[in-house]
């Protein structure tokens, strides 16, 4: 059972964990060179600003791809934890890095939370902002069974979901949903700094959303692109292909000597064609928003104007238009606007609406804390799923007894981090 935690690096990424582990009363250390960093993190309520007293169960190393390396060596030789663990966005350096220099490479297991914000920053993080986000772990056959443990452990407390994957298998696919779709966005953004002031007269959501994520500290993001420069120059170099083709069709059309013939609009119908397909399987996966959520119903008036000052309200909390649904009271006649939003935000969400004068309430019944000690198990049978899936595994068996209870792991935990352990060592 784990108590103890350190996370060094109180960026966005670090803040939150430390956030999500200190709701089950984990002690959390916080350590950074940044003190204005650590303090506001710690003032947030992520742990506690400076190194333990003695070694913790688990440190976290939320620090930008190129470092990882240098500060978990630095980490292990002063002997800050039991167990490591990452959050860097690339694998393949971290993880041969750890093998070659680490004085325990056994100690650590990478990952990477699929998880983040444009805003950076200790001020931007959330205790949910990891909720049913994938969460890579990339084990190598000498990974410990303690350290795979801790860290299913910690990413359960964070309400993700564990994947097993390759570190070389990761930093393709990454290239192609995470980092690739970034230099997009900004190449776009780009265009906008000598645009005519009229153009931004025309500029509408479709423009906004492009261009979202071109926000991303610079300086970080030229390091996750250092770092996975292979993977991310292949697919450029795979749209750099499509581009060609679709600027042949261009220029055909535009050419002014040149009749337009419907054969000339061909290569470019194919590739708009092929976004559709690419899309429609995107839209066939699970959309990632957090799971655990609680649907609220809101009563409005009769007055004009009275659901848009509702949604001036609910915009506060990231709620939009396109998150709720209306419908009328049959017995009342009064409109009614359900939404759904995060556990974390309930509480606060409804004390607004209340002291703003709306009717609201639950739809439906408060969730029970979540047992991190459950979700353990929940989440590493989805590890066990996706690594070894010939494996049967034995229901958990309910503890109580309160805080002996808590005193160790699920036996169903150990035996799928065992089963898992196996798996990557074979």
């Amino acid at each position: 059972m784990m108590r103890t935690m350190a996370v060094v690096g109180t960026g966005l990424i670090g803040t939150s964990i430390g956030l999500a582990a200190s709701r089950y009363g984990v002690t959390v250390h916080l350590l950074d060179r940044d003190e204005t960093s650590a303090r506001t993190a710690a003032a947030l309520g992520a742990g506690l600003v400076g190194a333990p007293e003695a070694p913790v169960d688990l440190a976290v190393i939320a620090v930008p791809p190129s470092t990882v390396g240098a500060v978990l060596a630095e980490q292990q030789v002063r002997g800050l934890a039991r167990a490591y663990t990452d959050v860097a966005s690339v694998k393949s350096q971290p993880t041969r890095e750890a093998l070659g220099s680490l004085p325990a490479p056994e100690r650590f297991v990478g990952g990477h939370p699929m998880a983040g914000r444009e805003k950076t920053g200790p001020l931007a993080a959330r205790a949910d902002l990891f909720e049913s986000r994938s969460w890579v772990l990339t084990p190598t056959d000498i990974t410990s069974q303690t350290a795979l443990n801790h860290t299913l452990e910690m990413i359960s407390m964070c309400g993700a979901v564990p994947v097993i994957m390759g570190s070389q298998e990761h930093d393709a696919a990454v290239a192609l949903t995470s980092h690739v779709p970034h230099v997009l966005a900004s190449l776009m953004a780009a265009r906008l700094e000598q645009a005519p002031e009229p153009a931004f007269r025309l500029a509408g959501q479709g423009l906004r959303d492009v261009t979202r994520i071109a926000a991303g500290d610079p300086h970080l993001w030229s390091d996750i692109l250092r770092s996975n420069a292979a993977s991310v120059s292949r697919v450029l170099h795979a749209l750099h292909e499509d581009l060609s083709v679709l600027l042949e069709s261009l220029d055909d059309l535009s050419a002014a000597d040149v009749s337009y013939q419907p054969h000339e609009t061909t290569g470019m119908t194919h590739l708009l064609n092929r976004g559709i397909a690419g899309l429609g399987r995107l839209h066939d996966r699970p959309s990632g928003k957090p799971a655990h959520r609680t649907s609220l119903r809101v009563t409005v008036g009769d007055r004009q104007g009275e659901l848009a000052r509702l949604l001036g309200t609910l915009g506060q909390f990231g709620v939009g238009p396109d998150d709720v649904t209306t419908s009328v009271t049959p017995s009342r006649r009064n409109l009614s606007v359900e939404l759904s939003v995060s556990a974390v935000d309930v509480a606060w969400l409804l004390r607004k609406l209340t002291e703003d004068g709306w009717e609201a309430e639950r739809v439906d019944p408060v969730p029970r804390p979540r047992d991190h000690r459950e979700t353990s198990c929940s989440a590493a049978r989805s590890v066990l799923g996706a690594a070894v899936s010939a494996v049967s595994l034995p229901d958990q068996p309910r503890q109580e007894g309160g805080e002996a209870a808590r005193a160790a792991p699920p036996p169903a935990l150990e035996y799928v981090c065992t089963s898992v352990t196996a798996a990557t060592r074979s």
